[in-house]
């Protein structure tokens, strides 16, 4: 087997570096977007209840409220997971490397995002800003850092 040279695999990892880079910011602008007022509890509330008669499954309206709470705080993990490991991915380096440096930038990155996006939050209408779901993010961005820290941990072994 031919050994590629770590010059050789940096120049090979560039390309899908930029598509990375990409996603990592049309996956923000996501977030941004579902931070309207047109993605408000309403709205998830009234898919719930559509997602649940399609199973035909009926809910009292205050225990569908509590499982539209907990539903909206799991998209917050979904969300911010899903940003963490687009960031880890879109670094320059080889695809095997573990930098814990990076992965910490890249957890610090989510973190200030989550931040401005309740921010933005407290000036639209419907919506409110809340610590409480920064923190939510917070631990989606932890989980994406180890979601990613464990695929690494799998390619390694496949070496």
């Amino acid at each position: 087997m031919r050994r590629v040279s770590a010059e050789t695999r940096c120049r090979q990892a560039r390309v899908p570096s930029i598509a990375w880079k990409i996603a990592a910011v049309v996956w923000a602008l996501v977030i941004f977007h579902l931070s309207t007022s047109a993605y408000g509890p309403g709205l998830s509330g009234r898919l719930l209840a559509g997602a649940l008669s399609l199973l035909h499954l009926a809910i009292p309206v205050p225990r569908l409220e509590v499982l539209n709470h907990f539903a909206r705080k799991a998209a917050h993990l979904g969300e911010y997971a899903v940003l963490a490991v687009l960031l880890c991915a879109a670094s320059e380096e080889q695809p095997l490397q573990w930098r814990p440096q990076r992965v910490l930038a890249c957890f610090l990155v989510v973190l200030a995002y989550s931040l401005t996006d309740e921010f933005h939050q407290r000036f639209v209408p419907g919506r409110n800003a809340s610590l409480a779901d920064c923190g939510i993010d917070s631990i989606g961005g932890a989980m994406g850092v180890l979601v990613y820290y464990l695929n690494h941990l799998r390619l390694r072994a496949a070496e």
